[in-house]
C-alpha cells in the first residue's frame, strides 16, 4: 500500500489504513484504556507498517496528564534503596508511568522537588527523604500527589502528603523480646541517623520491648545510616573489653554488615558465639553465608504495591490523600548471627 506523502505520519493515517476510528488509536495507545484485542492488533499492525510513533507530549497536553512520576532517593549506599527502587520502577511501569529519578545526598528534597514540578511530573516518590510543609502545600495547590516511602510526613506537611512504611516500632519490639528470650541482658542499640522517622520508631519499639522484659538498652552508639559510621560506632560499643554488650541491634542491614566485619576482622570477636547481632531491612546480601543475618524484614513488594495504590487512588481524587498513612506489618527472620539457646522455647526459621 502507498504511504501518505512526506508529512508525519499521525494517528489519522493509521486509524484509516487499520480502518477503525482515531479513538480506537489512542485508546490503543493509552495505558489501561479498553480495548479489544483484535482492535489493538490490527491498530499495532497498521502504526507498525507505517512507522507510526505516539507523541507523548501532545498527549499529556490534551489528557493534562504526563504520565512521569518523579522519584526522589537521598541515597543508593543503603542496599534497601536499590532493591526498592528496581519493584517501584517495574511497578510503576506496569501501570503505563515512566520514572524520572533524582537521587539527593541530603535529607531534604525540597530543591529537587521544586525541579520535578517544572516537569509537570503526576506524582511523587519520597523514598528516605523528607519535605518541607510549605513545599508539601505547593504540591497540594498543583494537584501533584506526593507519597513518602520509609519515612513520615513532618508536621503540618498539608493534605496532599501520604506516606508508606514499615511497622519499625513493632520491629523494634520484635528483636527486643528475641533477644531477651535468649538471654541476652547486656543488649546494645547502634542507631541510625538520630533525627530521621525511621530510627526514632525502631528504637521506641526496642525501648518498649526491653522494658517489657526489665531491660534497658545497655550502652548506644550512633551510625548515621553510614558503613564508615557504624564501623566506628561498633568500635566505640566494644571499646572496654571488660563490660561489653552480649548482643547489638543494628538499625540497618548495611551497618550491620559493617559491624559484623568490624567485631570478627577488627576486634576479633566470633559472630555469634561472643556478640549476637540483629539488624533490619532484610536485603538479599542478609541471606548470604557470610552473614546470615537475623534481621526484621520490611516487605518490599507490599510496600511498593501500597505506595502504587496510594498514588493511584490520590491522582483519581487528591483528597483522598487526608487520611492516606499506610502502616505495613514486618516479621522478623531468624538466622545465623544470633545466639539461638532459648531456655523454654525454641524458635524455627522465622520468628
Amino acid at each position: 500500500m502507498k504511504r501518505p506523502g512526506r508529512h508525519a505520519i499521525t494517528s489519522v493515517d493509521v486509524a484509516r489504513l487499520a480502518q477503525v476510528s482515531q479513538a480506537a488509536v489512542s485508546r490503543t495507545f493509552t495505558p489501561g484504556a479498553s480495548v479489544s484485542d483484535a482492535m489493538r492488533t490490527r491498530v499495532l499492525d497498521a502504526a507498525h507498517r507505517l512507522g507510526y510513533r505516539p507523541n507523548a507530549h501532545a498527549r499529556s497536553l490534551i489528557t493534562k496528564r504526563s504520565r512521569i512520576i518523579g522519584v526522589v532517593v537521598a541515597h543508593l549506599r543503603n542496599l534497601f534503596y536499590p532493591a526498592v527502587l528496581e519493584r517501584l520502577a517495574t511497578r510503576l511501569q506496569a501501570d503505563g508511568h515512566h520514572v524520572l529519578l533524582f537521587v539527593n545526598d541530603t535529607p531534604d528534597a525540597d530543591s529537587l522537588v521544586e525541579q520535578l514540578m517544572h516537569y509537570h511530573v503526576d506524582g511523587i516518590v519520597l523514598a528516605a527523604a523528607t519535605l518541607s510543609s510549605g513545599l508539601a502545600q505547593q504540591c497540594a495547590l498543583a494537584d501533584i500527589p506526593v507519597v513518602l516511602f520509609n519515612r513520615i510526613p513532618a508536621s503540618g506537611s498539608g493534605p496532599g502528603t501520604g506516606s508508606v512504611r514499615s511497622d519499625n516500632e513493632g520491629g523494634g519490639r520484635a528483636v527486643a523480646e528475641y533477644l531477651a528470650r535468649a538471654g541476652h541482658r547486656r543488649i546494645a542499640y547502634l542507631a541510625g541517623s538520630e533525627e530521621s522517622s525511621t530510627n526514632l520508631e525502631r528504637e521506641r519499639g526496642f525501648r518498649d520491648g526491653l522494658a517489657v522484659a526489665g531491660l534497658r538498652i545497655w550502652a548506644r552508639a550512633v551510625g548515621d545510616y553510614d558503613a564508615d559510621a557504624a564501623r566506628a560506632a561498633t568500635r566505640a560499643l566494644f571499646a572496654r573489653p571488660d563490660d561489653r554488650p552480649d548482643a547489638v541491634f543494628v538499625a540497618s542491614d548495611h551497618m550491620a554488615f559493617a559491624a559484623i566485619d568490624t567485631l570478627r576482622y577488627e576486634l576479633g570477636l566470633s559472630v555469634p558465639r561472643d556478640v549476637s547481632v540483629v539488624g533490619f531491612d532484610d536485603v538479599p546480601q542478609a541471606a548470604w553465608d557470610s552473614y546470615r543475618l537475623t534481621t526484621v524484614e520490611q516487605p518490599v513488594d507490599a510496600m511498593v504495591e501500597a505506595t502504587v495504590t496510594l498514588l493511584r487512588s490520590q491522582l483519581a481524587d487528591p483528597r483522598l490523600a487526608a487520611a492516606a498513612h499506610i502502616v505495613v506489618p514486618c516479621r522478623l527472620v531468624v538466622r545465623g548471627s544470633t545466639r539461638q539457646h532459648f531456655d523454654n522455647d525454641p524458635p524455627g526459621g522465622d520468628a
